[in-house]
């Protein structure tokens, strides 16, 4: 089973992921992905400043937090609970 620790790290990554694949770290005013992992709850927020012109800021933030959840599921299936 992984550590809380290993839960959230693996969830920022992929949040992370997803909004500098999206952006250039140049582009970005600011951003932020906080993630709690407590009582087997994982809680993701991503806060993501880009930009007029560049795409739908909030449709990557939901992206990142998407890709986070989907990163601590195949964590937990790798370790074989199906949480």
């Amino acid at each position: 089973m992984p550590t809380d620790e290993e839960v959230v790290r693996t969830a920022a990554e992929a949040a992370e992921g997803v909004i500098l694949a999206r952006y250039k770290q140049s582009e970005l005013t600011d951003f932020d992905v906080t993630v709690t992992f407590e009582d087997g709850v994982l809680d993701v927020d991503v806060y993501l400043n880009a930009p007029d012109e560049a795409e739908d800021a909030q449709a990557v933030a939901d992206e990142a937090v998407e890709a986070a959840e989907d990163a601590v599921d195949d964590l937990f299936a790798s370790a074989g609970d199906d949480r």
